[in-house]
């Protein structure tokens, strides 16, 4: 019996590992792309801030 455990922990452990570095890495990813898409929109938000201010500037 003991003999069964010595050979079957060790690959569990190593899935356990496995499983958390593969969840770490896709909630980073995940993070990231939030703080792109956010970071975008701000981008977005203040090129067409500026390309009223210029219509306004031309028409004025």
């Amino acid at each position: 019996m003991n003999e069964i455990l010595a050979a079957v922990l060790p690959p569990i452990g190593i899935l356990i590992l496995f499983v958390i570095v593969i969840r770490a890495f896709v909630l980073a990813d995940r993070r990231e792309r939030a703080a792109r898409v956010k970071i975008e929109a701000e981008v977005d938000k203040r090129r067409r801030e500026r390309a009223a201010e210029n219509q306004q500037s031309e028409n004025g």
